[in-house]
Parts: C-alpha cells; sequence; structure tokens
C-alpha cells in the first residue's frame, strides 16, 4: 500500500519525502547526516559566494581591541580565499546572530552559550575551537567577589547584587542558574540580578563596587590580568564550575562550499607562532585550533540550555 501511495504521488507531481532531519533547527535549516548542524542548501543556486567575507568575534570584551588581535588572522584568510575580508565589531551576541540569520556575516566566532542559537536559528556551521599545543581547551565559569565583600560562600550571596553578562551566555548566566540552585538552593529572586552586557563589564563591576558578586568566563579574565586591566589582589573566587568548551569558529551553512572548505583550510593552516593572536589567546585559551563537533563538545551546554528551558526559536 505504502509503494502504490508512494508512485501515486510521483505521478502527481507530488514531492516525495524528504530526508531532512529537522531537529530543533529552524524551518529553513535541513540536517541530513544526524549532526546536528545545518547542511549546505541543495540547490546550488541558493548557495552565496560573497566577495567580500564578513567575520565576527564574539563580543565578550571591547571590540576595537580585537580587530587589532585578529588583524593577521584576516590577512591569512584573504590569502587562503583570494577574497577581501572585513571585520565585523558586533556590540551583542543577539546582533552577532541576527546579521548570520540576515545573511550579513559569513564567518564567525560565537560564544560558548550563544552557539546553540546560532547553530539552530541562524545555520551557523562550528568546527573548530583554541586549544593547547597538548589538546586541551576550555574555560570555567566562576563566581567572583571583592575580598571585603563579606561573601564567602554561595549562600553569602542571598540578598546581594549578582552580575550576570546576557541571556544567551553560557558562563554568564545559563550555567550559573543551574550551578547556584543545585550547590546552594538559590533562585533568580533570592538574589539581586543585573546584567552588565559582557564579562569585562561585570569583572570591572565587581572591583568598581557596582556588584556584589559576578560570574564570568575565567578566560575572560586571565586575560585581563595578563593585560593588567585588574589586579589579582581586587577579587577573590567563591566558585569555579566544571571545564566548558570555549569560543566556537565556524561558517554560514549556506556558503558554497568549495569557499566554505577554503576557509575551514585557513583555520587549521594558520601560522600561530609571533601572531598577535598567539599574544593575545596563547597565555589563556590556546595556540592553534583544533577540530570540533558541535554534537560533541556542546552536549553539556545542550543539557544546560534544557534543565534552564531555553528555546531556540528565532526571535
Amino acid at each position: 500500500m505504502k509503494t502504490l501511495l508512494f508512485t501515486l504521488l510521483l505521478l502527481l507531481g507530488a514531492p516525495a519525502l524528504s530526508d531532512c532531519q529537522q531537529g530543533v533547527l529552524a524551518s529553513h535549516l535541513c540536517d541530513r547526516n544526524g549532526d546536528l548542524v545545518a547542511d549546505p542548501p541543495e540547490d546550488p543556486r541558493r548557495w552565496v559566494d560573497p566577495r567580500v567575507l564578513v567575520f565576527a568575534y564574539t563580543p565578550v570584551e571591547d571590540p576595537a581591541t580585537y580587530a587589532r588581535v585578529w588583524d593577521g588572522f584576516i590577512r591569512h584568510l584573504q590569502q587562503e580565499t583570494g577574497r577581501r575580508v572585513q571585520f565585523f565589531p558586533v556590540q551583542s551576541n543577539a546582533a552577532q546572530i541576527e546579521a548570520m540569520r540576515a545573511g550579513r556575516l559569513h564567518i564567525a566566532g560565537f560564544n560558548t552559550g550563544g552557539t546553540p542559537l546560532a547553530v539552530n536559528c541562524a545555520g551557523f556551521v562550528p568546527f573548530a575551537m583554541m586549544a593547547a599545543d597538548d589538546g586541551s581547551y576550555g574555560y570555567q565559569m566562576e563566581i567572583i567577589t571583592r575580598p571585603d565583600s563579606g561573601i564567602e560562600l554561595l549562600e553569602d550571596l542571598r540578598g546581594r547584587r549578582l552580575a550576570f553578562t546576557s541571556p544567551t551566555s553560557n558562563s554568564g548566566y545559563k550555567a550559573p542558574l543551574v550551578l547556584l540552585e543545585r550547590e546552594a538552593g538559590l533562585r533568580e529572586g533570592d538574589f539581586s540580578s543585573a546584567f552588565s552586557g559582557k564579562h569585562d563589564n561585570s569583572i570591572l563591576g565587581v572591583v568598581n563596587r557596582d556588584y556584589d558578586a559576578a560570574a564570568i568566563a575565567n578566560e575572560v579574565l586571565r586575560r585581563m590580568l595578563a593585560r593588567n586591566v585588574v589586579r589579582a589582589d581586587a577579587l577573590t573566587t567563591i566558585y569555579r564550575s566544571e571545564t566548558f568548551p570555549t569560543t566556537a569558529y565556524g561558517v554560514a551553512h549556506n556558503l558554497a562550499p568549495e569557499l566554505a572548505n577554503r576557509i575551514r583550510a585557513a583555520f587549521f593552516s594558520f601560522p600561530w607562532e609571533g601572531s598577535e593572536l598567539a599574544a593575545e589567546f596563547g597565555p589563556t585559551v590556546g595556540t592553534q585550533f583544533m577540530p570540533i563537533s558541535y554534537r560533541e563538545h556542546w552536549a553539556l551546554v545542550r543539557e544546560i540550555d534544557a534543565a534552564t528551558g531555553v528555546s531556540y526559536a528565532c526571535r
């Protein structure tokens, strides 16, 4: 009976059944190989092959600082792709996701917590993250405070002002919500919440007494300490989580596959030694780009999203 129905549909000109695995991907995206990320459109006429490629790094700190840091990499990317590459200094995670969704952003580094939304709503295809020479990677979420704040345990946050970064951030919001409830029985309302926008804002806000404490990614704190933006004795850590993956780098799903492959190859062929990337990220994050699997490396982040009721639906 099923065979007869299928034959009739073909004769009538109806579309054949699709092998698309939608999952939680937006309706215009399709995963055919089960890796949880969008595949390129099957119709080559829908591929994007821009003469100017736009690259954006996650807005965890001052975007102007990172335009300089990424300059050498962008020159390498231009050489390897034969295209002009423009650095796009985004001011928020939401703006970065919307830019890729709208087709204005082709290559990006999305923060840990924003990566699942970028994958499912904007069609982001992550393939790399920074790692040390020995293959180790990642960061921890820390809750920091001032040594004189009177806060020594998570329970001491009750009734105090706690800074988060943004609702899409893993270490800056979602992970601490889950861990505060699990470890100390604290929920929003037991403390006063504030959103600073970025990890460096949260860190400086604690130092400057705008907040009593803050949930931050310690890779950002390490870089700020290395640049002497803050002093180590100005802050103390009362909680440190297990390790999370760091920024995911990848491309828009609808780039022409040949171009996407050249971009991918450029990441893995970048000469780190003596570069601005090595100077900025080497001491705290990594000295190479390592291949990643969104399905594998972001499993814990997706679990935290599920525990906090996060939706990947486009808004």
